[in-house]
């Protein structure tokens, strides 16, 4: 297909150039078993140290640990007020020894024990990670429909900077303060790694070196009234502006998300979506996308556009 269409279509959107009939996946290798454990701490429990110093060791721990935070407003049983419960979901590759001993150097805080640890096969750890805990066989994955569909607004960030304490505090009064946050969940998933080795022309995606953590803000709801929700996250996204990348303000392509802007035309995407999502990659992209599509057939609100 040539160079520049099978660079594009690897991050750049393949909806955009056509359809894609197959992949050939290079597979990596991982070890028999690997360790899994969830923890959960809550704003009583120091939540914001704890978050607060996570910034400053998630992204640069060893590349075998990934340790992502899931949050959420849930009511405290003590006292029936509500309060931030954070999971630190983590999967290492390794055993159990060698992790204890990492998380006791590098991040205490969390105070990890062995009885918080299970070894595991890593497809297993994967099932678990998507949600099911109940001993299902691993068929469950190829199960489209195993787990309920809500209607769900999905939005992004890419944090280039530790976020301060005080704008923990801020998020957290989002929860506290709006009657709506028992639907809200808050993602940050570290970087670092693997990916601070990719330059950012690799490939289209180009959210790699310098950043510390994706964050992914999800709202879901039953029914049709999205009002609520919808301003919400968007609220909750406009107070995180001076907290996360600017010029531009970074976005992942798969949360398409219209907020940014719906325009076809180069001009129109070049001033709204096209750099949030793929940065200095975009007229590379819109090249590519002029010389294999120059009709302009494969398109939605926010494919890559064609210029004359």
């Amino acid at each position: 297909m040539g160079e520049d269409l099978f660079w594009a279509i690897r991050g750049g959107g393949g909806s955009s150039f056509g359809i894609i009939l197959s992949w050939k996946i290079k597979l990596v290798p991982v070890p028999e078993l690997v360790t899994k454990f969830s923890i959960d701490r809550t704003q009583e429990q120091n939540l914001t140290e704890i978050i607060y110093k996570w910034q400053f060791v998630a992204p640069k721990i060893d590349k075998d640990l990934d340790i992502r935070i899931l949050m959420f407003s849930v009511v405290n049983p003590s006292t029936g007020n509500r309060t931030i419960r954070a999971t630190f979901d983590t999967v290492f590759l390794g055993g159990t020894d060698r992790l204890l001993q990492l998380m006791r150097d590098e991040f205490p805080e969390l105070g990890l024990t062995r009885e918080d640890c299970t070894e595991m096969s890593w497809v297993e750890s994967v099932k678990i990670g998507a949600g099911f805990v109940n001993g299902e066989p691993l068929e469950v994955l190829l199960n489209r429909t195993a787990q309920p569909k809500n209607s769900v607004k999905v939005k992004s960030d890419f944090a280039t900077s530790p976020i301060s304490k005080d704008g923990f505090e801020g998020i957290w009064k989002f929860y506290n303060d709006k009657i709506e946050a028992f639907m809200g969940l808050l993602v940050l998933t570290p970087y670092g790694g693997r990916m601070d080795e990719i330059s950012e022309s690799a490939i289209p995606f180009p959210h790699r070196v310098g950043t510390l953590y994706m964050i992914e803000y999800v709202v879901a709801w039953d029914g049709n009234e999205t009002s609520p929700h919808i301003s919400w996250i968007r609220s909750l996204y406009n107070y995180m502006t001076s907290y996360v990348s600017n010029s531009p303000r970074e976005a992942y392509l798969n949360y398409d998300d219209l907020d940014l802007g719906v325009g076809r035309t180069y001009e129109e995407a070049n001033r709204t979506w096209g750099p949030n999502y793929f940065k200095n990659n975009f007229d590379r992209l819109v090249k590519v996308k002029t010389m294999v599509d120059p009709d302009n057939f494969f398109k939605h609100e926010q494919s890559i556009p064609t210029r004359s």
